[in-house]
């Protein structure tokens, strides 16, 4: 067998070298675009997904980002923060309100005009702008100057909110050149438009059937991106969709009101029941992590903390009840605070941001029957007195066996056991169990009291 020569070998190498690098070439020359999902309420969950796809696609060098919204509404705080990325990412971002029957309303307009690219499809809407009150009041309909000096006079903090959101707006349509007039309307009479329409009044740049139309129609178009021109490039480009990841689908679970406030009514009621029965552990341990989990979402979350203050003092008149019965008194004042509570606690009024009142009525029927009933059962167990063990023994009469000084026996309870008394005893003399050391019991003369 004949031995491979060296030049064959260098061959051979080459030959893989330059395959493994036309491979590395092959890849790193794709041209990908990034496509995002929002198609619910948005809030922290949603910033986290959006901003770290932003950084992804950055790091990643995708060519275009299309963000595929779908949304009723959300959290200011969350919507400032997926604008933010927006306006300094350093990849193009189109939003596009799509399929059919979406909307882009409250938040997802915002959003929408902060995009490099907005764009809808048929059959959809966006606006509905106005800011919601914290508190949950009803948002002003201001659409002449009467009704606005009104609505000054009457209510200035919540006119100091529609102006800085007005501002807001304005900018972001004034970034991108888009209509600001309407924009301004949008937040101060709540207008909405569908896709055609606002096509023709510069609200959007784009009505699209798909994303193959979007595409198409976005080739060429120049854009301002972090203050130079830009021109998108769609030729050739791979959609890549970009799901949430763990870390976002975990928060996007801890941080929906309804899983928030069941965490942290899981939290107080293992803690209450590991300090009704010590030793317990389980009931404290996810207690414990059930309430962690519970403030960490809170405190990402809208929280009236009357609302919660008004829980705490329903749980505490309800375990009154358990420990001093009083006639259901404070067991129905804690139900009537628990349940007032519960329905403040988030506060505001954004779709999909609120607890269901099923879940609400559950636990207020829950704690009630936990609290009242089950541990003040559990606590009337504990103040029965001791009815078996050896402890039982203590206060129990006996009698002697037979003659003894120190050390004897006694027969209790049908048992014999070990005695020990400081005073000598005769045999059939009654005698009382004051104490219990190991086997041997000590025993003293008993003697009869006049209540007995």
């Amino acid at each position: 067998m004949e031995r491979p020569t060296s030049s064959s070998v260098i061959f051979s190498l080459l030959l893989v070298f330059g395959l493994l690098l036309y491979a590395m070439m092959a890849t790193s020359s794709e041209r990908i675009a990034f496509q995002l999902v929002i198609d619910d309420a948005i809030g922290p969950a949603t910033e986290d997904y959006i901003v770290r796809s932003l950084d992804k696609a950055t790091q990643q060098q995708a060519e275009l980002v299309v963000i595929r919204m779908d949304t009723p509404g959300g959290l200011d705080s969350a919507m400032r923060g997926i604008i933010k990325s927006i306006t300094n990412s350093a990849v193009p971002v189109a939003t596009y309100v799509a399929p059919t029957g979406s909307r882009a309303a409250s938040a997802g307009t915002y959003i929408l005009y902060a995009s490099h690219i907005a764009a809808m499809a048929p059959g959809t809407n966006l606006g509905a702008a106005t800011p919601v009150k914290i508190g949950g009041l009803s948002p002003p309909d201001i659409s002449g100057k009467d009704k606005k000096d009104k609505t000054e006079k009457s209510d200035p903090m919540q006119n100091k909110i529609i102006n800085d959101a007005v501002a807001y707006i304005r900018g972001l349509a004034e970034l991108h050149g888009r209509n600001q007039d309407w924009a301004e309307k949008a937040v101060r009479e709540a207008a909405s438009l569908q896709a055609n329409e606002a096509l023709k009044l510069n609200v959007i740049d784009i009505v699209a059937t798909g994303m193959t139309d979007l595409f198409t129609q976005i080739n060429g178009r120049k854009i301002k991106l972090q203050g130079r021109e830009h021109t998108i490039d769609t030729a050739g480009l791979t959609i890549r969709e970009m799901n949430p990841d763990w870390r976002s689908r975990l928060l996007s679970v801890i941080t929906n009101p309804n899983i928030a406030y069941i965490l942290m009514l899981m939290g107080i009621y293992g803690l209450i029941l590991e300090f009704s029965n010590p030793g317990a552990i389980v009931p404290g341990t996810i207690g414990a992590i059930a309430l962690l989990l519970a403030m960490y979402s809170f405190q990402l979350l809208p929280i009236n903390y009357a609302g919660m203050g008004l829980i705490l003092l329903g749980v505490a008149l309800m375990v009154g009840e358990a420990y001093q019965p009083s006639f259901g008194m404070l067991g129905i004042g804690g139900f009537v605070s628990f349940i007032i509570g519960s329905i403040i606690l988030m506060d505001t009024d954004v779709p999909g941001l609120g607890i269901d009142i099923s879940v609400i009525i559950t636990f207020a029927i829950s704690s009630a029957l936990l609290f009242i009933f089950v541990v003040g059962m559990a606590i009337k167990a504990r103040r029965k007195p001791i009815v078996s063990g050896s402890e039982e023994l203590i206060g129990s009469e006996a009698m002697v066996l037979q003659d003894f000084e120190q050390n004897g026996r006694v027969a209790v309870h049908g048992e014999t056991w070990r005695a020990i008394c400081n005073e000598p005893l005769s045999s059939g003399q009654t005698v009382k169990v004051v104490g219990i050391k190991g086997l041997i019991l000590q025993v003293k003369p008993y003697v009869k009291t006049i209540e007995e």
